[in-house]
């Protein structure tokens, strides 16, 4: 019975989705920074209160949810597990954002045409999301030792993510972009807003489709860090999926909100990694400790504020 509150989650996201591209940015424009800062403070209250109905849903087991995971999830544990979930993934989308920045950068595209590709890319995030944890959540329920193998994979990634240098974009070594061009031939300069074009007499994707496809892969990358990081909090696929989808629905405001500042916090990255290395020790250790949803949520946001605190107050070297 619980496939009727899928449904109307489904029904709810496609329903916002149409009215954001439809509604409210159907006449393209550069999104400012204000009006960024005000959907971004929307989406985060849109969580907020959907946390509300989760403790609800879960305390009064609307349909059947929450008894269906091993134990009766009650409506407390739910709203807990929920918001440090969607705290993981909103901290972890952060690097998300360094990353697109670049992208946009190295394919020139120009501010107005910004929200377009993330609305597309965020779409495509959305189904790619919902595979892998329905296909993770699988793996760990039928082979319990999983947990330890996205665990170690967690600290990897936090190691790695600490020694490695900057950044770099390179379209041409992308697999999915040399798929493109194998199908398609690539425009030199964009045609306005669209995605595809003609050269020639042709059929040709522009830059823009091109940004398109490196955002998407760039967030498969992301989606392999962050999904296993939030099944240390809950396997509730539930609870799991919509955490990630508030959290990937914020993402462009936030991401028009914070692009100008993105230099300034230099610490971010190193605040991240502990966050995996420390989900990613707490999964290795959850057959011998159980730490609580709630601790794992004061231990997240110390570990951004510092990171953030760090950036604020520790000025860069001059030489």
């Amino acid at each position: 019975m619980t496939i009727w509150l899928w449904v109307g989650f489904l029904v709810f996201v496609m329903a916002m989705l149409a009215l954001d591209l439809g509604v409210f940015h159907r006449k393209l424009h550069a999104i400012s920074i204000k009006e960024a800062m005000l959907w971004t403070g929307f989406w985060i209250f849109l969580s907020l209160l959907f946390n509300i109905l989760i403790y609800f849903m879960y305390e009064h087991h609307w349909l059947g949810i929450g008894e269906a995971i091993g134990h009766t999830l009650s409506g407390k544990e739910a709203a807990l597990q929920f918001l440090t979930g969607y705290f993981i993934e909103k901290s972890l989308s952060l690097d998300n954002i360094f990353v697109i920045a670049l992208i946009f950068t190295y394919f020139k595209i120009p501010d107005i045409y910004q929200h377009r590709v993330l609305f597309w890319g965020i779409l495509g995030a959305l189904i790619m999301r919902g595979l892998m944890i329905g296909g993770g959540i699988a793996l760990i329920t039928k082979f319990g030792w999983m947990i330890y193998v996205f665990g170690a994979f967690l600290i990897f990634t936090a190691i790695k993510m600490i020694t490695s240098q900057e950044e770099n974009i390179d379209p041409d070594r992308n697999i999915f972009v040399k798929f493109v061009r194998r199908i398609y031939p690539v425009s030199k300069t964009l045609d306005g807003e669209k995605f595809f074009t003609a050269v020639n007499g042709k059929h040709a994707v522009t830059p823009m489709f091109i940004a398109l496809v490196v955002i998407e892969s760039s967030d498969l990358l992301f989606a392999v860090d962050s999904i296993p990081a939030i099944f240390a909090v809950t396997l509730d696929p539930f609870i799991v999926f919509t955490s990630n989808v508030f959290a990937i629905l914020g993402l462009r405001s936030l991401y028009f909100a914070l692009s100008a500042m993105l230099a300034k916090f230099r610490f971010i990255k190193l605040s991240l990694s502990f966050i995996l290395a420390y989900v990613g020790v707490k999964m290795l250790i959850s057959a011998w400790l159980h730490i609580a949803a709630w601790v794992s949520l004061i231990v997240i946001f110390l570990l951004l504020l510092a990171g953030i605190m760090a950036s604020i107050l520790i000025k860069p070297s001059k030489d």
